[in-house]
Parts: C-alpha cells; sequence; structure tokens
C-alpha cells in the first residue's frame, strides 16, 4: 500500500478571527492566507472583518485598510493601484486576478478567500516568489534586436504594423495566466507558460525586429512552447483581456509556416 506525505508547511490551518471593535451595518469579511518563514509555523487563514462604510471600493483597498489599521504584518505587493504595473495579483474566491481592479461589490456573498498566485514558492503571506518567472522573461530576450543603425527619429511602422501589437503589448507581467495553466503548473522548470510565451509573440509580430528566425528557433522546443495544450484558462482568468492562448497558436503557426 503506497503512502503519501505532504510537504512540509503545505498544511493550512485555521489563523485568528478579527473581529471590528464596534458594531456596524454593511461588512464584509475576508479569510487571508498567512505564513510567516521566520517563525517556521504551517500557514493559516486569518479572517478580517472590514466596515466598508470606511473602506475604499476595491479589493486592495480592504487590504491596505487591514495592513493599515488592523494587522501592520499582513504582507502584499502593490503598486500603481491603477490595474498597470500588475503588482497586485494573487487568487481572490478562487480566480487569479489583480486587486486593484476587483470591486467588493463583485465578490460572492459571506466571506471571500484571498491566497497567493497559486503553484509559486511563497515568500510571506500573499507574496510569491516570481524568481523563474522573470528569469524565463529573461531568456526570449524582450528587446528590439536590429543589425541596422540607428535612426535619427523613431523606426517608422505603418497603421497596420503596429497594429499587430494589439493583444500583446498590454501584457503587464502580473502572471495571473501562467499560474493559472495546468501545464505550466506540472512543467513550469521548462515551459515558458503564457505571459512568457506572449510576450515573446509580441516581438515576433513587430516589423522593426530583424530576429524573428533567431526567435523562433529559440521557441522550437517540446516543452517552451508546445506544452501548451489549448486549456484557455490564460485567456479566462488575464485581468486585462488579453488572448494568450492566441498568440501561442500564432506562434506555431509561424514555425510551421516557415518549414
Amino acid at each position: 500500500m503506497s503512502e503519501f506525505s505532504l510537504p512540509a508547511n503545505s498544511k493550512v490551518g485555521e489563523g485568528k478571527h478579527w473581529t471590528l471593535a464596534q458594531s456596524a451595518d454593511f461588512v464584509k469579511s475576508f479569510r487571508i492566507y498567512r505564513w510567516d518563514p521566520a517563525n517556521g509555523d504551517n500557514p493559516t487563514l486569518d479572517t478580517f472583518d472590514i466596515d466598508r462604510d470606511h473602506c475604499g471600493p476595491m479589493v486592495l483597498d480592504a487590504l491596505i485598510k487591514i495592513n493599515d489599521q488592523i494587522d501592520p504584518t499582513l504582507s502584499f505587493r502593490r503598486s500603481c493601484r491603477e490595474g498597470v504595473c500588475g503588482s497586485c495579483a494573487m487568487n481572490i474566491d478562487g480566480v487569479n486576478t489583480l486587486a486593484c481592479l476587483t470591486p467588493i461589490d463583485s465578490l460572492k456573498k459571506g466571506t471571500s478567500r484571498i491566497t497567493p498566485l497559486p503553484h509559486l514558492r511563497v515568500l510571506k503571506d500573499l507574496v510569491p516568489d516570481l524568481s523563474g518567472l522573470y528569469a524565463q522573461y529573461a531568456l526570449i530576450e524582450p528587446w528590439l534586436q536590429t543589425d541596422e543603425p540607428p535612426p535619427d527619429r523613431e523606426r517608422r511602422q505603418s497603421p497596420k504594423e503596429r497594429a499587430n501589437l494589439d493583444g500583446s503589448w498590454e501584457c503587464i507581467l502580473c502572471f495571473c495566466c501562467s499560474t493559472s495553466c495546468p501545464s505550466y503548473w506540472w512543467n513550469q522548470d521548462r515551459y515558458l507558460g503564457p505571459a512568457v510565451l506572449l510576450q515573446a509573440h509580441r516581438w515576433l509580430t513587430d516589423s522593426r525586429d530583424q530576429r524573428t528566425g533567431e526567435r523562433l528557433d529559440q521557441l522550437e522546443d517540446p516543452f517552451r512552447l508546445y506544452r501548451c495544450h489549448t486549456i484557455m484558462n490564460c485567456t479566462r482568468t488575464c485581468p486585462k483581456g488579453l488572448n494568450p492562448a492566441r498568440a501561442i497558436s500564432d506562434t506555431k503557426r509561424m514555425i510551421w509556416e516557415r518549414g
């Protein structure tokens, strides 16, 4: 008979319930993943009650309120608050999204659950380790490459050539898509994942870049590109409304067409 054991610190326990100091009419509760590597304890889910009458409309507003007024040890990333930087990506009620773009009113009734992006090593609380993802991003060399000398002005494109970049340049590298992809969960040491492949496609379709062949050579690998099985989780979860699955399919087409 087989026996299986869970990795250390994998069992999540029940944490502290932070109730309101005074009663309120409009209350929303959040169960938030907590783990501090410094104490060596297993992670917990702490519950925080928030008075909606004294809180901003977004989930990020609630997290900031908790950090400012209830528990200053709560750790999470945030920066722009406008859905531009991608810092506040996390899993909210089972969906990878941005806390700054998620209205509290859009959440399910009752207590909502907030955890880090799944299938990544957690540094602390809601802060995942993105070092592996950024290393994969560097692998595709995400910058313009050309043998032409720099022009006196900008490198020109026609309106049609510029339109080819739409749907890829808007990616903010929040990695909601990659961490929602089962293929990436299983092969993240070799499969580049939707976010990085979308960024790679952005340079493949740029008329100013002259390294299309070399970029395709780098991607033509059984794992780097072809672990995508068109599950479509990436497209469903993207908070910017992009379609990484289509970009990956188009990259495969480009490799096939060149022979």
